[in-house]
């Protein structure tokens, strides 16, 4: 593994951890790859891979109810339960909009946790964590936004959404993939978008502009950024993982950065 700098990252005045991997082992990194800082949002694409996981089971399905009145499992993972950022007061119909929500990613680890007969943590670290050596990790917080990982760690987990172990690859792929395209909606931080791309348990890029991610990456880029300075990107085109930590609070200084570092990344490292 390649130790570097990012050139995009000159002048940041915090703490910029940076990794990125391929499908089989991680190939560059700046910083300290094993401390291990907030996670904050970023902890919703792993809490998602502990629900697919029951999914896959059988221990839960997609379609049953879960949240709001006609709300289901999938309308919790790809933010269309009506529920808000924070709180239970319903704003939307079930399916009508993208709303981005803590609550609605709370209320899934219950319901998983309930389904599967244990803590949804005690499940994410037997059935994720373990299983992908993310020693560094931590998943006792809220699933929506609780955990602390390291870049290395994030990068294990990276490897196994390019190249899944622990779910099918049609269940990775569906969770990659637009659900309920044409949806409108607001990525925090950026506004609002007519068509705010989301998977399950994870953000599509789409035509989304301004955002954190290049606008010179695919439409299908898939990830996540976090409250506290943090962002995990899948380039299956580039058949690249990336990961991002600062253990600060998102601030114009991480917009003004992550557009030139994800191109950077994806210009020395990804398969064109």
């Amino acid at each position: 593994m390649e130790t570097t700098t990012f050139a995009a990252t000159d002048g940041f005045p915090h703490t910029a951890l940076v990794g990125v991997t391929g499908p089989e082992q991680a190939v560059a990194v700046q910083g300290d790859p094993r401390a291990a800082l907030p996670l904050a949002s970023v902890s919703k694409p792993i809490s998602a891979w502990g629900v697919l996981i029951a999914v896959e089971r059988g221990l839960v399905d997609l379609d049953e109810p879960v949240g709001p009145e006609g709300s289901t499992l999938l309308n919790l993972l790809d933010h269309t339960s009506g529920l808000p950022f924070e709180g239970d007061q319903t704003q939307a119909a079930p399916g009508t909009r993208r709303i981005y929500s803590n609550a609605g990613f709370d209320a899934l680890g219950a319901h998983v946790g309930a389904s599967v007969g244990m803590p949804f943590a005690e499940w994410l670290a037997r059935e994720v964590i373990v299983p992908l050596g993310m020693q560094d990790t931590d998943v006792a917080g809220r699933p929506s936004a609780g955990y602390r990982a390291s870049i290395a760690d994030l990068l294990s987990f990276a490897r196994e959404v390019l190249r899944p172990a622990l779910i099918p690859v049609a269940l990775r792929d569906l969770a990659l993939s637009v659900s309920r395209s044409g949806l409108r909606g607001v990525v925090p931080g950026y506004g609002s978008f007519d068509d705010n791309q989301w998977g399950l348990g994870f953000e599509l890029k789409g035509a989304k502009s301004p955002h954190w991610l290049s606008d010179s990456l695919p439409p299908e880029t898939a990830g996540h950024f976090g409250g506290q300075g943090s962002f995990l990107f899948i380039d299956r085109a580039g058949d690249l993982g990336a990961a991002f930590l600062s253990g600060v609070a998102f601030s114009d200084e991480h917009k003004r950065i992550w557009p030139p570092l994800t191109e950077e990344i994806v210009a020395r490292y990804g398969v064109r």
